[in-house]
């Protein structure tokens, strides 16, 4: 029952995330990508989880001080892109 509630609880504050409108964020809230670091170790799971406690907020960030807000659509869920999008930077 704990997890569950956990897990809505994350759902919703992804949501939230998502709402965030890069023309009025507060640009100190926002951490730059390069600044995050990319733990090869780490299972899958594990490596999304410190992704996303990394970088505050996956749909909203800064790269080289330029505010990026993306988006998921199509088929593939947030977490499938996320896991794509930190094998792509492995490389």
């Amino acid at each position: 029952m704990a997890e569950l509630k956990k897990r809505n609880s994350m759902a919703d504050t992804l949501r939230g995330m998502a709402q965030t409108d890069p023309r009025t964020v507060d640009r100190e809230t926002l951490v730059d990508i390069r600044d995050v670091k990319i733990h090869t170790e780490l299972s899958d799971r594990e490596r999304m989880l410190d992704f996303i406690q990394q970088i505050k907020n996956p749909y909203c960030y800064l790269d080289n001080g330029v505010v990026v807000k993306i988006s998921f659509e199509g088929t593939r869920s947030m977490e499938e892109s996320i896991s794509h999008y930190i094998r792509t930077m492995e490389g």
